[in-house]
């Protein structure tokens, strides 16, 4: 009553034992397929733990710097300004790491809420009462009169171009680690798992537990086998392009270091913008939001103090040395893999599974 082992000779096997062959081929594959993926798979979530540590530690040491600006030359707004920059930084983070929203809107927040600062610290210092709906009307106010120039644009172009890279890179990744895991779940077919079967355990049925399968026949089951992985192969060379696109440009034109590292520039360069525009913004913003309740003898607008370039710190060139270093090494190890998917019969019939250096094999009917 065999299905699976039929064969002239006498045979030691019984139904059951052919049942239990299938279950053991069925565990053995996908065993195999999880050994195949995981160097694979432990160099991607490798290098998505290294990249997220390196942006981390780029983005601390951005925000420290723009948070030291407003410590050293904006001193009389620096207590107030600390929640905006951590809101920047922090939106700046979450956009990278895929979050539903954009560079613009973040880098807007940002200037919205730096304006009523601006306004009644610096341009402005006799401001007493900054009340709630003066505050409001100052962060509205700042879309219309855009007090601090084309700064605030540019900063959000240069911003979007390189957190674009970072961020298409991250979920590159993930995706890379879905696909990963989906293939070493492929359900074998029942013809699949029968042929199997005949390939590694029949000839336990005539008593040659030594004997192997023959190198050609292996290959041509694993292919029957791994059709639908194997369709895969298109797919994901073009995917380790994709890879190596994003990489090319983060090392390019949207460098993230060097955007990160000049926000605190593109905020100096827009509060001097303000401060030199600060009688006309007065005002425009005395007949939009009224005039609020100065200090007797209403205090001169507080000097310029151009803020001095930060010297480049050592974390900050490990970082960026640090992250450079990852990509190269990451890109470079993913190109070697652009045939992972099309090679992957040829590697499970590799090692033990077959007869390499023997005269005689199995070949599916008899020894060889």
């Amino acid at each position: 009553d065999l299905q699976i082992c039929q064969h002239r000779a006498p045979t030691c096997c019984t139904k059951k034992m052919e049942e239990s062959y299938q279950a053991a081929v069925r565990r053995e594959r996908t065993q195999s397929i999880q050994a195949l993926n995981f160097e694979l798979k432990y160099m991607i979530i490798g290098h998505i733990t290294a990249f997220q540590e390196a942006f981390e530690s780029l983005l601390r040491f951005a925000e420290n710097r723009t948070s030291s600006l407003f410590e050293t030359a904006y001193r009389p707004m620096a207590k107030e300004a600390a929640e905006p920059v951590k809101e920047l930084f922090t939106d700046i983070s979450l956009y990278i790491l895929g979050a539903e929203t954009t560079v613009e809107s973040a880098v807007l927040r940002f200037f919205d809420s730096l304006f009523p600062l601006v306004y009644s610290r610096l341009i402005n210092p006799g401001i007493t009462d900054l009340s709630e709906d003066y505050t409001e009307c100052l962060r509205l106010t700042r879309q219309d009169i855009n007090p601090f120039g084309h700064y605030s644009k540019n900063m959000v172009t240069e911003l979007s171009k390189s957190l674009w890279a970072s961020r298409m890179l991250s979920q590159a990744l993930s995706l890379g680690i879905e696909v990963i895991n989906t293939t070493e779940h492929v359900a074998l077919t029942k013809e699949c798992s029968r042929a199997l079967v005949k390939m590694q355990y029949c000839p336990h049925c005539q008593g040659l537990t030594l004997i192997r399968p023959c190198v050609g026949y292996c290959l041509n089951v694993m292919r029957g086998c791994l059709a639908s992985v194997s369709e895969l192969d298109a797919q994901w060379r073009e995917f380790i392009s994709t890879l190596e696109y994003l990489t090319n440009e983060m090392a390019a034109s949207h460098d993230l270091e060097i955007a990160l590292s000049g926000i605190w520039n593109s905020i100096n360069e827009a509060i001097l913008h303000a401060q030199l525009n600060g009688p006309q913004l007065s005002a425009t913003v005395d007949k939009v939001c009224g005039q609020p309740k100065q200090q007797e003898g209403n205090l001169s607008s507080a000097s310029i103090v151009p803020a001095k370039e930060v010297a480049e710190t050592q974390s900050f060139t490990m970082a960026h040395t640090s992250l450079n270093n990852k990509r190269r090494e990451f890109i470079s190890y993913m190109k070697r893999s652009r045939t992972f998917y099309a090679s992957i019969a040829e590697r499970l019939c590799d090692g033990d599974l077959v007869m390499r250096d023997s005269s005689t094999c199995w070949n599916g009917e008899d020894v060889v």
